[in-house]
């Protein structure tokens, strides 16, 4: 039986949808992932295109509010940003929370190149973050 971890953020729109793809796609023999916001909006198409570039297809993901998910169990609940660590609801099914905060890709401005390079950054690091934390033990 697989591990369920919800990721939430704020928006649900980068750093939750990307750990989301990660997750399901890197670690899916152990663990299944979902996300949620907050304060949902929609899916950055920045957070969309650098998981495309590494073969992970999120392109039908939506955001979602955190309320749908609180009669849910989880084994995990992620807050990958201190906004939705403070005001993330309580969900009674949440064996074990988990913070840790990663930079906002969206909160980047200047040349497409800079995003591009920002959301990719992110995109490392919570990459590398999940396999660190979530690694599957033989």
């Amino acid at each position: 039986m697989k591990l369920k971890v919800l990721f939430v953020c704020t928006h649900n729109s980068c750093r939750s949808q990307i750990a989301e793809g990660l997750m399901n796609a890197l670690l899916k023999e152990k663990y299944e992932a979902a996300s949620a916001g907050t304060e949902p909006t929609k899916v950055n198409i920045n957070a969309i295109n650098t998981l495309r570039e590494i073969g992970i297809d999120i392109s039908l993901h939506y955001s979602k509010n955190v309320d749908e998910f609180k009669a849910a169990d989880f084994d995990f609940v992620v807050t990958v940003c201190d906004s939705a660590q403070e005001t993330c609801p309580y969900i009674p099914g949440a064996r074990k929370i988990i913070h840790h905060s990663f930079n906002d890709p969206s909160n980047v401005s200047g040349t497409p190149k800079e995003i591009e390079t920002a959301f990719r950054s992110t995109r490392d690091e919570i990459k590398n973050w999940i396999l660190e934390t979530f690694k599957i033990s033989n």
